[in-house]
């Protein structure tokens, strides 16, 4: 098992807990953090996958991964152009 997702496991589990203890003793804010730890260890575990996969299909498919990074590129080259030309240079 990747660290991240382990990290993100433990995460979660702490965010569960500190919920659940922040309901028993009627502490809102408490309960609140809980949920945003847990939701936090959710997301690293998510990213943890997410790299595994890209990882992966980087080794297999070297070419299929050159060109989506390449349109990814180009998208956001795009972007920023665009975002630049409607500034009001004086």
């Amino acid at each position: 098992m990747d660290t991240q997702k382990a990290e993100g496991a433990v995460r979660e589990g702490a965010g569960k807990v500190q919920g659940a203890a922040g309901a028993l003793v009627g502490d809102s804010a408490t309960q609140l953090a809980g949920r945003a730890r847990e939701l936090s260890g959710k997301a690293q575990e998510l990213c943890a996958d997410y790299v595994g996969i890209v990882r992966e299909t980087a080794v297999t498919k070297p070419f299929t991964a050159l060109a989506v990074v390449a349109a990814v590129g180009f998208v956001a080259g795009a972007i920023w152009r665009a975002g630049g030309s409607t500034r009001n240079d004086r």
